[in-house]
């Protein structure tokens, strides 16, 4: 039977099959779709300026933030989309660290086509990750000159 420092050990080495630049990049644009919202001015002007801006914050069906990181995602090969929902799991506290298989493995037998429309519908994804990643030792602050 293995004593608890060993197990710590175990809890430790375990990988996370996704760089964490790329976990990084998706942290980074969650949060530019987060912070979108509806019809925010639904009496628009006739340009950006009239509208002060505003419109950039809406959330549209071709808001090109959602649609880069729906394609990032979609481009992640299928152990790294499942390595991805169990890391968003994690760190939402569906899962702990400890459980890490189990959210693999529950993430294997409920994958479909649709990972990123699934991970885009978590309102805050962005943070699940975040909280993800440091519950194994990682964050991003180290990865800044990559994003």
């Amino acid at each position: 039977m293995a004593t608890p420092a060993e197990r710590q050990s175990d809890l430790d080495s375990l990988e996370l099959g996704i760089a964490t630049d790329k976990v990084c990049f998706i942290i980074v644009k969650a949060r530019q779709f987060d912070v979108k919202e509806g019809n925010a001015d639904p009496n628009s002007g006739s340009d950006a300026i009239d509208d002060g801006f505003t419109d950039v914050l809406e959330d549209n069906p071709d808001d090109p933030v959602y649609r880069e990181l729906a394609g990032f995602i979609n481009s992640l090969d299928i152990e790294e989309q499942l390595n991805l929902v169990a890391l968003a799991w994690v760190g939402r506290g569906t899962y702990d660290k400890s459980e890490w298989s189990e959210a693999r493995r529950i993430a294997r037998e409920e994958h479909n086509s649709r990972t990123a429309q699934y991970l885009l519908g978590l309102p805050l994804l962005g943070d699940y990750l975040e909280e993800g990643l440091s519950q194994f030792g990682r964050g991003c602050a180290d990865e800044s000159d990559t994003l």
